[in-house]
């Protein structure tokens, strides 16, 4: 009974280019996402809009005052929460992206996520319902990934890794 359970029941394997491509889409997709279109939106970086009106590493005026609204600890020094967040999700999703310091920008895109999950986007959860959470919950669910398996092969994190061993 047990062989042919066995062989039956068989755990999948990744090996092969075609395993490491489908194991740093998801890293790298989430991390250009959340660089270009949602750090940029909050932090002035090279690739963000002139209409903006931001200069490079500046948090956008109104970020601060959404922070604050978050209560303690953010209230006691919101433009430094606020630049934090905004780096993690810019500085971070690049990061993320290329796969350099993966476990490190995972962890801190991950909490920037369950700050904004919890802080900024329960009501309109409980409101609107759940399109409203799942960016964010999506990069969670991607930094998560990326916190427990790393870069994998196609990251500069195992390439570099590679060359000093």
């Amino acid at each position: 009974m047990k062989k042919t359970l066995k062989k039956w029941i068989k755990p999948l394997k990744f090996e092969g280019w075609g395993a490491n491509i489908l194991f740093a889409v998801p890293r790298f997709l989430a991390g250009i996402v959340l660089a270009i279109d949602f750090g940029a939106s909050k932090f002035g970086m090279p690739w963000t809009g002139a209409d903006r009106e931001l200069g490079l590493f500046e948090v956008a005026a109104w970020f601060p005052d959404d922070v604050a609204q978050f209560g303690a600890p953010f209230s006691w020094a919101p433009v430094i929460f606020a630049w934090i967040g905004a780096a993690t999700e810019a500085i971070g999703g690049i990061f993320l992206a290329v796969g350099l310091g993966t476990r490190f920008w995972a962890f801190m895109i991950g909490s920037t996520m369950l700050v904004a999950i919890f802080f900024q986007k329960w009501s309109d959860f409980l409101e609107q319902g759940a399109w409203s959470i799942l960016p964010a919950l999506g990069f969670l669910w991607i930094s998560i990934y990326c916190l427990i398996f790393g870069s994998g092969k196609l990251g500069l994190d195992h390439w570099i890794a590679k060359k000093m061993l």
